[in-house]
């Protein structure tokens, strides 16, 4: 068979490539910078939508929706947040065959407007905390794109509360942050870093910015989440106020937090191999897919029965394909099943019909094994449990193996130029400091760790005094 995806160590990015488009998760659309993400995608999206939305309502926040288009005076009304999204904005200026009279901003996110109504809802201490999730599409105009991970169109969750007092909105975000971090760690098998960003990479607006980092197989960062404690910045600026019990007017103290379809490209890039997709079975699309095996009639009648036998041991909650295409090889499915990343195969033939056992096969490992046709049900439960585990001692092994304490800065450069990873490297918390470090190795200050432990050091750039250990990264 010819290869039809190309070897992540002779060519990452087209490697990465490659498994989008033959996995079918999505394919390029007829605008520029934007993509189409096919049934398969979609199915994976869908997996992660429902986990994480289950989520997000038992911290109690409940899902609306506000329009794509925002009045562009909206967004100027905070400077900072304009400054920040400014070169990514797309404007509408004609509608209905006549010139606006007010241009409307498609939403790259929607603080703006999301405020504008939380000052029409709040009045009082009653009406807070605030707790509204969205599930929507963003348009951010990006100048260089790649499938998933940044795309002039992506779909998104955005969480926006509004609080009475700063300490239960710090509470609000971070919390949010937890479960980002528990989302990656239980049902996408990744282990992340969390902390705080710098002043240079917080968000546009905000008072403080969070996030989640990932470690990709190409030892580049991808951040994977972020929660911000916005202050009251924008309550300022959309008077979004409230009568406390006493009937004092206050200004609510807000929070967002998001993730994105970037999730799918951390899936691939973590977990991923020279076949394709290695998918967690907790997300899959297909946790299982059967294959029958025959080459007569006979045998059909032969297997089919226990094809069946099977898929009623599975029941409604293991989510399963069966594979019997007539058109197809049986060497062309199992190449196609394991592409796209689907965690078990069951084989069903002849000869196993015959001995009463099924044939089981791991994505993970490429391990295959005989079961009875009784115990297929206990083992399936088994093996999901066991690949999502593997999966994540994995990704956690390759983190450890490629995260490093530096404190020279020739050995700094040395690391990021050659195989790269994350390095933990003493900083003095200067802005120059850290764009040095940009500009000299495109590594930025990923995030201020939370488990930072006091530590006095000599900042790796300038050798000025620094207190902690953050963790810098060539990142997507």
């Amino acid at each position: 068979m010819a290869q039809e995806i190309t070897r992540k160590d002779e060519d990452y990015s087209r490697w990465y490539t490659d498994v989008v488009l033959k996995a079918e998760l999505a394919d390029y659309s007829p605008v520029k910078g934007c993509m189409v993400i096919r049934p398969y995608g979609y199915a994976l999206w869908e997996n992660i939508q429902g986990a994480l939305d289950r989520l997000i309502k038992e911290t109690g926040a409940q899902n609306a929706y506000f329009p794509l288009l925002i009045p562009e005076s909206y967004l100027k009304r905070e400077a900072e947040h304009v400054e920040g999204f400014a070169p990514e904005c797309a404007v509408v200026t004609h509608g209905g065959g006549k010139e606006l009279e007010e241009p409307l901003v498609l939403r790259p996110t929607s603080e703006t407007l999301i405020y504008s109504m939380f000052s029409k809802w709040i009045m009082s201490y009653r009406d807070l905390p605030l707790l509204i999730n969205q599930w929507a599409n963003i348009i951010r105009w990006e100048m260089r794109t790649r499938l998933f991970l940044r795309t002039t169109e992506f779909l998104w969750q955005e969480g926006h509360t509004a609080h009475a007092r700063y300490e239960e909105a710090e509470e609000e975000a971070l919390l949010i942050l937890d479960l980002y971090r528990d989302f990656a760690r239980d049902w996408m098998a990744l282990p992340v870093i969390q902390g705080k960003k710098s002043e240079a990479e917080k968000f546009a607006g905000a008072l403080v910015t969070y996030a989640v980092e990932g470690m990709m197989r190409d030892r580049k960062a991808l951040q994977v989440g972020t929660s911000h404690n916005l202050g009251q910045n924008f309550a300022r600026v959309f008077d979004v106020t409230y009568q406390t019990a006493e009937g004092v007017q206050e200004f609510v103290w807000n929070t967002s937090w998001g993730v994105s379809t970037r999730l799918i490209g951390a899936l691939i890039m973590a977990h991923g191999d020279d076949v394709g997709l290695v998918l967690p079975p907790r997300l899959a699309p297909y946790q299982v897919v059967v294959v029958p095996i025959w080459t007569s009639d006979d045998e059909r009648g032969e297997v089919f029965p226990v094809v069946e036998k099977v898929r009623d041991a599975l029941g409604g909650d293991i989510r399963m394909q069966t594979d019997d295409r007539r058109t197809i090889s049986l060497g062309r499915k199992f190449y196609e099943w394991e592409r796209k990343g689907v965690p078990i195969r069951v084989e069903i033939g002849p000869k196993d019909v015959k001995r009463g056992e099924v044939v089981l096969c791991r994505r993970d490992e490429g391990t295959k094994e005989s079961v009875p046709v009784e115990s297929v049900r206990r083992k399936i439960d088994e093996l999901i449990e066991g690949i999502q585990e593997n999966l994540y001692r994995n990704a956690q092994r390759f983190l450890e193996e490629n995260t490093f304490r530096v404190d020279r800065y020739d050995e700094f450069r040395e690391i990021v130029e050659g195989d790269g990873g994350f390095l933990l490297a003493h900083w003095c918390g200067s802005g120059e400091c850290e764009s040095r470090i940009k500009e000299e190795t495109k590594a930025t200050l990923r995030c201020i760790p939370f488990e930072a432990v006091g530590e006095e050091g000599a900042c790796v750039v300038c050798g000025g005094e620094s207190k902690e250990r953050v963790y810098f990264a060539r990142s997507y």
